[in-house]
């Protein structure tokens, strides 16, 4: 593929072509799995994005690029890259059996997510399930119309989604309103003079970030600039649920630590923390951090000079904006799982491409923005979601599906792993996916289980 897609995502954050760019993009093109999306296409522009905003922050430390690299099958695999992780021998289990497709009364498909037990739980309550099976849920749901459903879960703070087409969902309102948004963008919150970037022999040596995230999309953000040489610190607090699982997949590279924000210690803890960091990126839905005192403004407010990363399902605008969702969710709301099947048997993609592109993206921005810290000072905010990935990713057309493979040989698969040996037992998973010349991306330390180090910096 060419570089065009790479530079119209840089476009949107204000970085155009440079003369001294060194990006290669090698591989096939789609479709590398059987999806008619163009994930390889996607997730190959997102890493080369991200590639060439790591070699500017080089540049401005050394006054030189780097070469970006990046293989199109590496980039495809990477969004599914949970799916490769063995632990000690054996693959992780990180699917609830409830979650899936469940046909409703009126031949419609809903997409329940029961990840969380208390979104378990909750599904099972709303639906009006007479037990906890998949055969009771699938009952309870077969009594309702598929919007009745879809509004009743939302309402009662769980996760599911109607599988629309792509003509029901363009025409959605939130559809409408998403649809006048950028696929990423950068705002300034706040004055603050110019910060040179600290010391250190990596681009993001010196750099600290604050991962309040879970799941997929901002773990993954947190997991690239910690392969580029972020000291991340990934917070979690005990009572709240987590697919611990998934810290195999995007915990390489972070020490993890806990931070209760019922407390008054622990919302003092992490102010204290803020005000030493970089970046903060966080994951909750649009204004919900700013009851406890961390919104993007009051973080600025407190650390000025601050890049705040933050992530959700559906934007920051349009009458979706407080709906819980995730990339399955996502992909069948607006009409992704309907065209990789159909409305009548609807299939979520092969990758979790929505999820980890956003996590790419969120990187992507963090990383202008620590640029533009650098050449203009301010404090910054950076917006991705879901749904936006989605709209960018459909936009991007569809190609024939049965050219691709079930699977990645193992020719090709292999020379992607690599393995580490740490808290989590003996862990085989892909090594980082963007090659850069002067200093290959790697995690200095294992993934480690949730609340293992202090909450401090290193």
């Amino acid at each position: 593929m060419n570089d065009d897609l790479v530079y119209s995502i840089l476009g949107q954050l204000g970085r155009a072509k440079r003369a001294d760019d060194r990006l290669t993009i090698t591989g096939d093109g789609d479709p590398v799995f059987q999806t008619p999306w163009r994930v390889g296409t996607a997730g190959a522009a997102a890493l080369g994005a991200v590639g060439l905003a790591v070699s500017d922050l080089w540049r401005l430390r050394t006054g030189k690029p780097q070469s970006v690299a990046v293989d199109l099958a590496a980039a495809t695999a990477s969004l599914r890259s949970n799916t490769y992780v063995l632990r000690n021998g054996e693959r992780p289990v990180s699917w609830d059996p409830l979650s899936g497709h469940y046909p409703t009364r009126d031949g419609r498909h809903m997409f329940i997510h029961t990840n969380h037990p208390h979104h378990r739980a909750g599904a099972l309550r709303i639906a009006g399930a007479e037990g906890d099976t998949r055969e009771a849920l699938a009952a309870a749901v077969a009594k309702w119309d598929g919007l009745a459903i879809e509004e009743a879960i939302a309402a009662g703070g769980c996760v599911g989604g109607l599988t629309r087409s792509r003509e029901e969902w363009n025409a959605h309102p939130h559809g409408v309103a998403v649809a006048k948004l950028p696929l990423i963008d950068i705002v300034k919150i706040g004055d603050a003079p110019a910060e040179q970037l600290p010391t250190g022999d990596r681009p993001l040596s010196g750099i600290r970030a604050f991962d309040l995230t879970r799941v997929l999309a901002g773990p993954t953000s947190g997991r690239v600039l910690a392969e580029n040489g972020a000291d991340v610190l990934h917070v979690a607090a005990p009572h709240l649920p987590y697919q611990a699982e998934l810290l195999m997949d995007t915990g390489h590279g972070k020490r993890c630590a806990w931070i209760d924000l019922r407390e008054p210690a622990g919302v003092e803890t992490m102010k204290a923390l803020l005000k030493d960091a970089d970046i903060f990126t966080q994951g909750y839905r649009p204004g919900t951090l700013a009851a406890r005192g961390f919104s993007p403004e009051q973080v600025a407010a407190l650390r000025p000079g601050i890049v705040c990363v933050s992530l959700c399902a559906y934007g920051h605008e349009g009458p979706w904006s407080q709906r819980r969702g995730f990339d399955s969710i996502v992909q069948n709301v607006t009409g992704l799982a309907a065209t990789q099947g159909s409305l009548d048997k609807p299939r979520n993609l092969p990758v979790q491409a929505l999820d980890y592109i956003a996590g790419y993206l969120g990187a992507l921005g963090a990383l202008v923005a620590l640029a533009r810290r650098v050449e203009q000072g301010g404090s910054w905010q950076v917006r991705v979601s879901l749904v936006q990935v989605a709209h960018w990713l459909a936009n991007l057309g569809t190609v024939d599906a049965s050219k691709g493979a079930a699977e990645l040989s193992d020719t090709v698969l292999l020379p992607l792993l690599t393995e580490s040996v740490g808290p989590l037992g003996r862990l085989r998973h892909l090594r980082p996916v963007v090659q850069l010349g002067e200093t290959p991306p790697y995690y200095a330390r294992p993934a480690e289980p949730l609340g293992t180090s202090p909450a401090r910096w290193a």
